[in-house]
Parts: structure tokens; C-alpha cells; sequence
């Protein structure tokens, strides 16, 4: 009754047969493939070119396979054991391609240079293993493939995706990147900084009383949260403006509206009136200086105009809040 707990659920390495090693290459092998069919598919409507690059690393995975498949059949026959990565204590392991989404150009590419070091690493550690003579050159001949002076995902991007096509491609994400996560977050942060200002410094001023200055501050900010999510999810589908997911675009915009007007609630937590409004204030110059960061760098306004922008508004829903207040 003990025996899964006394016996190890996988084995190593070093216990392999030779036909278990190449067993374990050939379904390696074709687990890489199916990673950059993935990635190829992934990135084929919005990067063709790359795409084709991870076209051809499949290509190559499946050309390994065979070969290995043919020294199988040589030795060992057709019927091929069935020992896959995870079955190995210490070996290698490889992210589903879901988990490595949404997916970026760089993203992939490093991905597939650290693919291939560790399928470099595996055969020349797998050469030393054996002693047959047509095994060892061949798991040789595949880890020198593998280490082949430049990554075969930078060799076939040479080929298929040149500097100004991945020059392009970076300016593409860059743009989806900032269409999809900055502009809505920087909406959001807007909102949220700027709009509650006024209940929370006109609940400050017209009750003197933190905790419920810090509760006001809180449901503005929560409810203002929640309402420009749902907003923003509903106002674009993103198919026809190319801004992308609406649940991102929404979530982006929600949280960074609650952490706008958090910024100034959450000094109230503190009991003393005055040092809890001087801390706020001082948040807000920070929160203000940070959107006018964001719109200077992401969105190319310049600091000029993006500093009086934000700081006339925020001055002004301010001066709104403590008028308000004080009645």
C-alpha cells in the first residue's frame, strides 16, 4: 500500500536503455515540433514572416524525429517505448504554448534559442550514454545541429524575417501593446486620479474625519474601477479597431482606475487629519507626474502640453473638492 509513496514516479536519466534514450529524443522531438507549429499558427495573421521562421524550426524537429525513428527501426524495431520528459527525473521541460500567450516576437524567438540549448544540452549528455557506434554519431551530429554557430531561429529569421521586417514586426506589437494595455490603463489612471479628487478632499474638509474620508475614497475608486472596465469592454470588440482583447483593454482600464484614486485614499488610513491630507497631497503631484510620464513616453505628447493638461484638470477638480467641502 506504500509502494507510491517508496518508489520514485520518475526515473533518471542515468537508468535509461539506449533504446529508451532514443525513445525519449524521438518524443521530445516531436513535442518541439508541435510547440512551433503552435507558435507558427500564433503569430501567422498578425507576423507571417516570423511565422515562417517557426515553420521552418518545425520542419527541422521533424526532420530530426525521422532520423532518429530510422536508427530505432534499425535496432530496436518499429515498436518504439513510450517515455516522454516528464517521465524523467531532472530533465528538461517545456511551457505549453498557452502559457507563453499573448505571443511577442522576442518572446518566441528567446523561447525557441533556449529550446534548442537545452536540446543541445540533452544530446551531447545523451552521446556519453551510449556505446553503439551509429547511435553515438548520430546524437552527436544532432547536438552539434543544435549548437550550430548562430540559434536556428535567428538563421531562419535571417532568411525569412530580414532587420526591416523585424524592425516592423516590433513597431506592430509596440503598437498593439500600447493600443491594448496603455492607452486604456492611462484612461483609467486618469479617471481614477483626477475624478476622485473632489469627493474625497470634499469629505475630507467637510467632515475632518479620516476613516470616513478613507472609506468615500475607497467605494469612489472601487466603483469608478468597476464602471470603466465594464466600459471599456463594452464600447470596442477591438475586431474592427485592431485594439485587441476588450477583457484586457477592460481589466487594464479597471485597475488602473481603482489604483488612480487609491493612491490619495489610502493616506486617510492614518488617524491625523493634517498629516493624512498633506501625504494625499503629495501623492497626488506623484500620480499627476506619472500620467504625464506615461502620455510623454508612450502616447508622444509633449511634456509641455501633457503636464498642463493633467496638472490644470487635476488642479481644478481639486480646488472643486475642497470649495465643495468647506460649504
Amino acid at each position: 500500500m506504500f509502494t507510491r509513496f517508496t518508489q520514485p514516479s520518475r526515473r533518471s536519466f542515468s537508468d535509461l536503455s539506449e533504446q529508451e534514450i532514443l525513445a525519449l529524443a524521438i518524443s521530445s522531438e516531436e513535442d518541439d515540433a508541435r510547440i512551433y507549429a503552435a507558435y507558427a499558427d500564433g503569430l501567422r495573421d498578425e507576423f507571417p514572416d516570423s511565422a515562417k521562421v517557426f515553420e521552418g524550426m518545425q520542419a527541422e524537429e521533424m526532420e530530426h524525429r525521422n532520423r532518429l525513428i530510422d536508427l530505432h527501426k534499425k535496432r530496436f524495431g518499429d515498436t518504439i517505448p513510450l517515455i516522454r520528459r516528464d517521465h524523467v527525473r531532472g530533465y528538461f521541460t517545456r511551457k505549453p504554448d498557452w502559457l507563453v500567450r499573448p505571443l511577442g516576437i522576442e518572446k518566441t524567438r528567446k523561447v525557441a534559442e533556449q529550446m534548442e540549448a537545452d536540446a543541445e544540452r540533452f544530446y551531447r549528455v545523451a552521446a556519453t550514454r551510449v556505446t553503439d557506434a551509429d547511435t553515438r554519431k548520430l546524437l552527436g551530429q544532432l547536438a552539434a545541429e543544435e549548437r550550430d554557430h548562430e540559434s536556428l531561429a535567428r538563421r531562419l529569421g535571417d532568411e525569412h524575417a530580414s532587420e526591416d521586417v523585424q524592425d516592423a514586426e516590433a513597431a506592430a506589437e509596440h503598437r498593439q501593446f500600447v493600443l491594448t494595455y496603455v492607452q486604456p490603463g492611462l484612461a483609467g489612471l486618469m479617471d481614477g486620479s483626477v475624478s476622485t479628487l473632489a469627493p474625497i478632499f470634499a469629505a475630507a474638509f467637510a467632515t475632518g474625519d479620516t476613516w470616513t474620508t478613507f472609506l468615500v475614497g475607497l467605494s469612489a475608486s472601487v466603483g469608478a474601477g468597476i464602471s470603466m472596465g465594464f466600459t471599456e469592454v463594452a464600447s470596442d470588440d477591438g475586431v474592427i479597431s485592431g485594439r485587441g482583447s476588450p477583457m484586457k483593454r477592460g481589466l487594464a482600464a479597471g485597475i488602473m482606475t481603482t489604483i488612480g484614486g487609491l493612491g490619495h485614499a489610502l493616506p486617510y488610513l492614518i488617524t491625523d487629519f493634517w498629516t493624512a491630507t498633506i501625504i494625499a497631497m503629495i501623492v497626488v503631484v506623484v500620480e499627476l507626474w506619472a500620467i504625464t510620464w506615461i502620455q510623454n513616453k508612450y502616447m508622444e505628447t509633449p511634456w509641455f502640453r501633457a503636464a498642463f493638461q493633467v496638472i490644470l484638470g487635476g488642479a481644478l477638480v481639486f480646488a472643486a473638492g475642497i470649495l465643495i467641502g468647506n460649504i
